[in-house]
């Protein structure tokens, strides 16, 4: 029997929470190259090929490291959308949109391995790096987008305390304007707040993305439900 949440069948023009930890829990980020690295991988897998790369591994000009074997370097600009990202100590959260058939998994496939490729090197160290097949739960309400987005970029607050737009690793400061970058899409979700469109689910003295994440309390665990993926 597959384990919750790990079946892999998407389908194309729908958005997905995607989230995968750490083997055992364990740390799979242990310093801001290891955050960068990953970043560096998703900005290559949904950015146009670039002809710089034909003959370099894309991980070798930011760390100096080159894997074992040159793994996927063909990208996906085309078939997957990322609208925001939070990347902790021992797990990360992705919210993608599918646009074409199997771009999810072709995405966590050449990421995962070409990140723990890095890191088994880097540490030297062998065996699997993630818990397992990464997991996957369809949005199907257009409300519940806005509000994954918003516990996603609130959980290094929620875990750690720190507020969020002063953590480096998520996409919430694509989303107040401090940063922009044509591989991460925050407009999915930045047009709710920029026309008239209704939305049952979000107080309309809340007019701002900002407002919404750190002023609009909601007890998001139970709005979300099994939308969380998180397991204790």
């Amino acid at each position: 029997m597959p384990a919750k949440n790990s079946i892999k069948q998407y389908a194309e023009n729908c958005f997905y929470h995607v989230y995968n930890r750490g083997v055992d829990k364990r740390d799979i980020f242990l310093d801001d190259l290891d955050y960068r690295v990953f970043l560096h991988l998703l900005k290559f897998y949904l950015s146009p090929q670039d002809p710089k790369y034909e003959n370099e591994h894309p991980l070798t000009e930011l760390t100096g490291i080159i894997p074992v074997r040159l793994h996927f370097f063909e990208t996906l600009p085309d078939e997957v959308d990322l609208l925001a990202y939070c990347l902790m100590p021992n797990h990360f959260h992705l919210l993608l949109k599918q646009n074409t058939q199997d771009g999810i998994t072709k995405l966590l496939r050449r990421i995962s391995i070409t990140y723990a490729m890095y890191f088994n090197k880097k540490y030297k160290r062998v065996g699997h790096l993630f818990e397992g097949i990464f997991k996957a739960a369809l949005i199907e309400k257009d409300p519940y987008l806005l509000y994954l987005t918003k516990y996603i970029h609130l959980n290094p607050t929620e875990l750690t305390g720190i507020i969020p737009v002063n953590y480096p690793y998520s996409s919430y400061q694509y989303y107040l304007g401090m940063k922009s970058a044509n591989w991460i899409k925050p407009q999915f979700v930045l047009n709710y707040f920029q026309t008239n469109k209704e939305n049952l689910l979000v107080p309309k003295q809340i007019d701002s993305y900002q407002k919404f994440v750190e002023n609009c309390q909601n007890d998001l665990r139970e709005l979300l439900g099994k939308l969380i993926l998180e397991e204790t």
